[in-house]
């Protein structure tokens, strides 16, 4: 039986278990490794160690609730998420025009997430796991793929992404069908987080299997 509380930090189960060789924090903070991410988490009390963690930029925490700014540090923003679900039967789906993005499609990829904002993307952000995309015309028009495991058979479905001119195509739903179905392979169960506010995307991981697990908050931080 899997122990689904490890989601309510996946950031810290994250990166003291599957994916620690990504943590460059140490003793009461975990700091994923600047190339993949701004993601970290801290101890309850320790929150200030935060700030020698910043690497030259800000820092995600992804928390039950929204933490307050500690010695050194402001908020920058908060932005409140939803953690969803899918714990139910996962059937097979392949998808003869989906086909698997690596290390040549890297520059695509990072255009595409930073003009979309489907979450934070590093230059090392497309190694976290298997990555999908749909080209149009020779251009890479949707993807899809993994990011945090706060355990062994639990891994999350990120960087969901269409560039507006694709977008109403179900070009999303199929690449998020293609990630399912790969982790259900794996004997994983896939979760998600989605801005709170944005009603079309939670209504369509509720269409995929997903159900809304607990409200999450994601806390940026920056020096002061």
């Amino acid at each position: 039986m899997l122990n689904f509380a490890v989601l309510d930090r996946p950031v810290w189960h994250s990166l003291g278990g599957p994916q620690q060789a990504l943590d460059l924090g140490g003793g009461h903070v975990r700091r994923l490794d600047p190339a993949y991410g701004p993601f970290a988490a801290a101890v309850a009390g320790a929150e200030a160690d935060l700030s020698q963690h910043l690497h030259g930029g800000e820092i995600w925490l992804v928390e039950p609730e929204a933490v307050p700014a500690p010695k050194g540090l402001q908020v920058l923003r908060t932005a409140p998420l939803l953690q969803m679900i899918a714990d139910g039967p996962i059937a097979p789906f392949e998808d003869a025009e989906i086909v698997p993005l690596g290390e040549a499609d890297a520059a695509e990829m990072a255009e595409l997430a930073i003009a979309t904002e489907p979450g934070p993307w590093a230059s090392e952000t497309w190694r976290y796991g298997q990555f999908y995309g749909i080209r149009i015309d020779g251009r890479l028009a949707a993807m899809a793929g993994e990011r945090m495991r706060p355990a062994p058979h639990l891994a999350e479905v990120s960087g969901v992404c269409t560039w507006p001119e694709f977008r109403g195509r179900g070009l999303a739903a199929r690449l998020i069908r293609k990630v399912m179905a790969g982790m259900a392979a794996r004997g994983e169960v896939p979760y998600l987080h989605s801005y709170a506010t944005n009603a079309s995307a939670i209504r369509l991981y509720e269409s995929l299997g997903f159900r809304a697990r607990r409200a999450m908050v994601a806390t940026l931080l920056g020096p002061e």
